[in-house]
């Protein structure tokens, strides 16, 4: 059975954890936490959980900058963040000395790298206050990647059960330095740091599936494109790229902004960078970066066209010119067919990218859209933007089929929790809840429920001699002829959508917000200047499915209550 524990009591022995049963440790690691972390959040009037229906979520640990850091060199950047997971760990060359035998080889790339930063003591061994018992502290060994907790004797240790094994690391900007931190050690400060002279990291990607390494994109303000193997980055010691593939040097296609970029799924390498004067560029990382494709100039700034490479050896390959004004964010369906991208003006646009083909988009009630995200079926678009709603768009009925209302400032970030299943749901087509999130300028993170059988669908077309029936949700060529290929619909009014009122509302950081991330343990939040926090799951939600460990849930995490009702 799996359980976390956000803090142990110093009285804690090897003793009486054996004794101790599953439940009764759940239950115990439920209501504790770090007094690290509890002393921050309190201290800025911010609660360290928030209850839904399911239970409660916890903050678990806290990520930023180190200490002292200037953050701005070149200019003030909002703070993006990518999860990546590195599946494979190859063994280093030879032993790293004062190591451990039983640390892993990585772990040594974490020493070496919070050595280099400056970050703990100088056998990388940070102490660490717990609250509980008689206040006296333990030490964490920040060498260690099973993330034991070693007493001030050494006499014993209890295995981080948050730690999947694999590594996952955090990737987030701030001014003009990337950081890489280990997404399950305590430690606030980052392992890795990567530092850009001339120009500040605004977007990168992280692609699990890379075949040659080249793993990870990273996207400047002066529109210059680097791809980079994060593995490479974690084994080196320095504060530069190294192997790195260098695109649109100097901005010799694009000088304008990098403003999102994204992986193309199935592509084998394949790779999309969105620029701030309305045109994304697609490149294949296969091909040397340092040929330089010529485009035709684009006679109408107001329409979509597409545009190839002359040469089958420049890169990039193709100009997509999208909009006049700068793209803000892109998003793949997770098949590859479809791009989502939305705008300063408004727009959203769905492409078939595979046939280089807009399909449909609609504006927003207000403003420019500054972010979107795709369910994992594919079937509904969410964004967020300047009017303060959350948007959601349906691909089968090719319109918006509610708006969430709940934030008091602009939306910034949007995603679906594909971890979350219904309590209420009976797992048919006809009774399917989704489960989102989103976050704003307004320092908030909203949940919300979209429920299928609550959306008032619209009428079809009475037939000669029938009567109206309503959409069963699938699209015809009668559904396609109301709203014809390639459209971009109006705003529509307020009263004819249906409205959602948000699960919970909860303020979890003092600064603007930019990210939001869904785990299998956790909910991730990221503000602007570079802070991220990670909210544990209710213990309900991480256990196996075995039927002993669902009646011990059952028992922690009481009774489970469906889901919110549209209004």
């Amino acid at each position: 059975m799996k359980m976390m524990n956000n803090g142990y009591n110093s009285s804690f022995n090897s003793n009486s954890v054996g004794l101790m049963s599953s439940a009764a440790t759940t239950a115990a690691s439920s209501s504790s936490s770090t007094s690290t972390t509890n002393t921050n959040s309190q201290s800025q009037g911010l609660k360290t959980y928030f209850k839904t229906p399911e239970g409660r979520y916890k903050l678990h640990y806290e990520k930023t900058h180190p200490p002292g850091f200037p953050p701005f060199s070149h200019g003030k950047s909002v703070s993006q963040v990518t999860l990546a997971q590195l599946k494979d760990k190859p063994a280093q060359a030879g032993p790293t000395p004062s190591l451990s035998s039983s640390t892993s080889a990585s772990s040594g790339v974490r020493y070496a790298a919070a050595k280099f930063l400056g970050v703990g003591g100088g056998n990388g061994v940070r102490a660490i206050g717990f609250a509980g018992g008689n206040g006296s502290g333990k030490a964490i060994n920040g060498t260690s990647r099973s993330g034991s907790l070693a007493g001030s004797n050494g006499s014993h240790s209890i295995l981080n059960p948050n730690y999947d094994g694999k590594g996952t690391y955090l990737i987030f900007n701030v001014g003009d330095t990337i950081f890489i931190g280990d997404l399950n050690s305590p430690d606030k400060d980052p392992i890795k740091s990567l530092h850009f002279s001339n120009s500040n990291p605004i977007c990168h990607a992280f692609d699990p599936e890379a075949k040659d390494g080249h793993d990870l994109l990273i996207g400047l303000n002066s529109g210059d494109v680097y791809s980079v193997s994060l593995r490479q980055q974690l084994q080196d010691v320095g504060k530069k790229l190294v192997g790195a593939q260098h695109y649109n040097k100097e901005g010799t296609v694009n000088n304008s902004r990098c403003v999102c970029i994204a992986w193309i799924p199935k592509s084998d390498g394949a790779f999309v960078v969105a620029h701030a004067d309305g045109n994304l560029y697609v490149y294949e990382k296969s091909k040397d970066g340092s040929v330089d494709s010529t485009f035709p100039v684009i006679k109408d700034q107001t329409q979509f066209s597409v545009a190839h490479a002359r040469s089958s050896k420049s890169n990039p390959i193709a100009r997509w010119h999208i909009c006049q004004g700068s793209i803000n964010n892109v998003a793949f369906s997770t098949d590859g067919v479809y791009l989502a991208t939305v705008g300063r003006d408004g727009y959203l646009r769905v492409f078939d990218y595979l046939k280089e083909q807009l399909i449909c988009g609609g504006k927003s009630y207000y403003g420019a859209l500054l972010c979107c995200t795709w369910s994992g079926d594919g079937k509904y678009i969410l964004t967020g933007g300047e009017d303060d709603l959350v948007t959601v768009w349906s691909m089968e009925d090719r319109k918006v089929v509610a708006w969430g209302e709940g934030h008091n400032s602009w939306v910034s970030g949007v995603a679906f929790d594909s971890y979350w299943s219904s309590p209420a749901s009976d797992d048919t087509e006809e009774n399917v809840v989704y489960r989102f999130g989103s976050v704003g300028q307004d320092t908030q993170l909203l949940l919300w429920d979209l429920s299928m059988d609550e959306i008032v669908v619209p009428l079809r077309r009475c037939p000669p001699g029938g009567s109206p029936t309503f959409s069963a949700g699938s699209q015809s060529a009668h559904w396609d002829s109301i709203t014809p290929l390639g459209t971009l619909q109006p705003a529509p009014c307020m009263r004819d959508v249906p409205k959602l009122s948000p699960v919970v509302a909860h303020r979890v950081h003092t600064e603007p917000l930019s990210g939001i991330i869904f785990t299998q343990e956790s909910i991730l939040t990221a503000c602007r200047e570079g802070h991220v926090k990670i909210w544990m799951r209710p213990s309900s939600e991480t256990q196996s499915s075995n039927s002993e460990t669902l009646v011990c849930s059952s028992m922690l995490a009481g009774p489970k209550v469906g889901s919110s009702t549209l209004k």
